[in-house]
């Protein structure tokens, strides 16, 4: 039979939409032909299959080979189609047997050899082919990665003449005892326990943990915000088997791939305030995920926020609300997930020691206002905690290093208590919910009512900062293991909206 059908995975997005290779030979001047919408990469793929083909013994046609990529309107990229192609060419040749072909899905990139090379986007392509109820085989190199879901079928080859003999029932492909992982053990994380002192910006930390609410550190050089933000990954609680799909399947697709050992480590992304907005939220003619995606799950910094370009912070407005980031070009779309937990520092001033005891400052109020207002009044209303972090002397540093302070892992287990009776209420974290179930939840007695219309008045707070210290009065109370929100919650929430007071009060000599 001159025609055969062979199943794949292109990839657009997170998303991994079956291709069906359709390769058909016919009498004519012998020669390769691919159709389907092909990238540049994918066309160059006949001068690879065609010396993989002979190179691992194979015969090649000398007739007339149309490969058709369908769909015809997705567009297809990269190397991952190479496999499937040759197969396709040796099935219709008639040097290996169609029926076989149909429970499976092939992903490869081919050397000149005929050796597999790992492609992006593995863990995608496992998930769906689980889906379809077919077997994947796939790269060696790719084989950690796809075996770490659940009941997915997954076979690894290091070379097309294994596959082909797996084909045709000679040698079959061994299938993995249990998903295999890196030999490289995982970095150690920061412990919160090497921090001293700061205790007002530790308890800040395991409510913006607990309830998943995004956190902004003002204070002086050097007074340990870098240290508190790249801390909080430890505290947060342990992903679940949902998540840490969703977080692998958005660093598979990325240029640096997923590293198996973080399997179910939570993300932490720094970029440089030197970061465009392509950057941060992604794009390219061939739309990639930016850091936000790529921080899905878990933690994105933002050091020296007011140093980022203020046109590419604006683009954090909509992620922020949403969780998701659309990647919109003339020819094609894609969807990403950004459901990140946002912790950023800045300075109080240009000089940075604004308010400090020292009394190094000699900054203007005019200075200190421009300075404050790289950062649009929207996008200070999406972060729910505005939280100082004074000098500390070194007397208390010395008074502090003789007293160790709390480990990551006491926190932890607080923040999963509260996270847990957060799921349990409603099925996600405080800072997630809407306004009907905030409604529900979060009803207030006359007293707390009371107390938070008056800083409603008083702060001019927009609604959605009003509902935001509602989420965090809410998560504070469920730390604390109570059930009705009261009006000491509603203060300590309150307390850390420090930016929101107007700016005449901001610029005033003393304690920002």
């Amino acid at each position: 039979m001159s025609l055969a059908v062979v199943y794949t995975r292109a990839q657009c997005g997170v998303d991994a939409p079956l291709v069906s290779v359709e390769t058909h030979l016919s009498n004519g001047l012998p020669g390769l032909s691919i159709v389907g919408l092909p990238e540049t990469e994918v066309k160059e793929s006949k001068d690879r299959v065609r010396a993989a083909l002979l190179n691992s013994r194979f015969e090649y046609p000398a007739r007339r080979i149309t490969v058709n990529l369908a769909p015809a309107d997705l567009p297809k990229e990269g190397g991952r189609f190479d496999l499937a192609i040759a197969l396709g060419i040796l099935a219709a040749s008639g040097q290996l047997p169609i029926d076989t072909l149909a429970r499976y899905e092939f992903l490869g990139e081919l050397a000149l050899g005929g050796a597999l090379r790992p492609v992006r986007g593995a863990l995608p392509a496992s998930i769906h082919s689980r889906q379809a109820r077919r077997c994947l085989i796939l790269p060696a190199e790719n084989l950690a990665e796809a075996a770490l879901i659940q009941e997915a079928e997954v076979l690894p080859a290091a070379h097309l003449s294994e596959v082909c003999a797996h084909l045709v029932g000679q040698q079959r492909l061994a299938l993995p005892e249990q998903p295999p992982v890196s030999a490289r053990a995982p970095e150690r994380e920061p412990d919160l326990a090497e921090v001293r002192a700061q205790h007002q910006a530790r308890r800040a930390l395991e409510i913006a943990a607990a309830g998943g609410h995004s956190l902004l550190l003002v204070g002086p050089p050097g007074t340990g915000k870098s240290m508190l933000a790249r801390r909080l990954p430890g505290i947060l609680p342990t992903m679940s088997d949902e998540e840490a799909v969703e977080s692998a399947a958005v660093q598979s697709i990325s240029h640096q791939g997923f590293d198996c050992t973080r399997w179910k480590v939570r993300p932490f992304r720094a970029p440089h305030h030197t970061a465009s907005a392509v950057a941060l939220v992604g794009g390219g003619s061939h739309p990639r995920p930016g850091e936000i995606s790529l921080a899905h799950h878990g933690v994105m910094f933002l050091d020296e926020l007011p140093e980022f370009d203020r046109r590419v912070l604006e683009v954090l407005r909509e992620p922020l609300e949403s969780g998701m980031i659309t990647i919109s070009r003339a020819t094609r779309q894609a969807d990403f997930p950004a459901r990140f937990q946002l912790i950023a520092a800045m300075n109080p001033c240009p000089c940075g020691y604004y308010g400090d005891a020292s009394g190094r400052c000699r900054c203007t109020p005019d200075q200190v206002a421009r300075y404050r207002a790289k950062l649009s009044g929207p996008l200070l209303d999406r972060i729910d905690m505005h939280v100082e972090v004074p000098s500390v002397s070194l007397e208390v540093l010395h008074q502090q290093s003789d007293n160790r302070e709390e480990e990551s892992a006491t926190v932890r287990r607080r923040v999963e208590v509260a996270r847990a009776v957060q799921l349990a209420r409603s099925g996600v974290a405080n800072a997630q919910l809407d306004n009907p179930r905030l409604e529900a939840i979060c009803r207030l007695d006359a007293e707390p009512a009371r107390l938070l219309q008056t800083a409603i008045a008083r702060l001019g707070l927009s609604a959605r900062a009003y509902h935001r210290v509602l989420k965090l009065a809410r998560t504070i109370a469920d730390l604390a293991g109570a059930e009705q929100i009261t009006g000491a919650h509603i203060s300590e929430a309150i307390a850390y909206r420090r930016l929101d007071r107007p700016l005449l009060q901001a610029t005033e000599p003393g304690p920002y």
